[in-house]
């Protein structure tokens, strides 16, 4: 698996702690199968978690060079989980915030509760910007749990949707979990991701035979965990669904 969404980049958010503790991390989802990792460290405005990107890239070339000392074989790439904001083409612009491997796609979260009244004109001009929104775990937002189909308008936009693929195994609770399911089963996710922040659970083993089961087709398991993250590392373009 290739995995598009993790918090292992240390001391900068509420993932891993200490420098020790994402390489233990790294080893296990090596031992798992993980062979190429993005990590994605949130990014919330008006909050402690605003690391920059020169910060960032500090840290991320220490966790580098450590990876390479313990001979762990993944591939790292940097990005961020973007709190949604009015202001994501100017931080991204002033080197505040990383696009996955600095390519045109951003990963992002929504408010679990209630939407900002504003959200579809931030995405249209994050879009119109010449980026790709990919939307962090939208089977934890109350307002698809609650109208799964609402999903809809964004796709048509051009938005992806990464799933957690640990709401199959009931982390979220059975809300997310049905509306995973759900997403997944309408060919709706783009990418499955850990979402790790300290669990060394990955839960990897039974995955793709799940998956399988859900949509009924090889082609499609093989892009939610490794085609398309690879077209995102390498900033080609997606197929949308719209």
């Amino acid at each position: 698996m290739k995995d598009i969404h993790s918090h292992l980049l240390f001391g900068i958010d509420d993932g891993c702690k200490d420098i020790s503790e994402s390489i233990s991390l790294l080893k296990e989802a090596e031992k798992q199968g993980i062979t190429d990792l993005v990590i994605t460290p949130h990014y919330i405005k008006n909050t402690k978690y605003t690391c920059n990107n020169k910060e960032k890239s500090k840290r991320f070339q220490a966790l580098i060079d450590r990876k390479n000392k313990e001979n762990i074989n993944i591939n790292l790439y940097l990005g961020n989980e973007v709190y949604i904001t009015e202001d994501f083409v100017d931080l991204i612009n002033k080197e505040e915030i990383q696009t996955i491997n600095d390519s045109k796609y951003l990963l992002l979260e929504f408010p679990m509760g209630n939407m900002l009244y504003n959200t579809k004109d931030i995405i249209y001009k994050l879009v119109i910007s010449g980026y790709v929104p990919i939307l962090a775990h939208p089977e934890r937002y109350r307002i698809f749990q609650k109208h799964p189909d609402y999903i809809d308008e964004y796709l048509r936009m051009g938005v992806l949707l990464q799933g957690n693929y640990k709401s199959l195994y009931g982390k979220y609770g059975k809300e997310a979990k049905k509306t995973l399911i759900y997403l997944l089963k309408k060919h709706k996710i783009t990418f499955l991701g850990s979402d790790c922040h300290h669990d060394k659970d990955f839960k990897l083993k039974k995955l793709k035979k799940l998956l399988k089961k859900l949509v009924k087709n090889d082609n499609i398991v093989d892009d939610l965990l490794e085609n398309n993250f690879d077209k995102v590392i390498l900033n080609e373009n997606i197929g949308i669904l719209r």
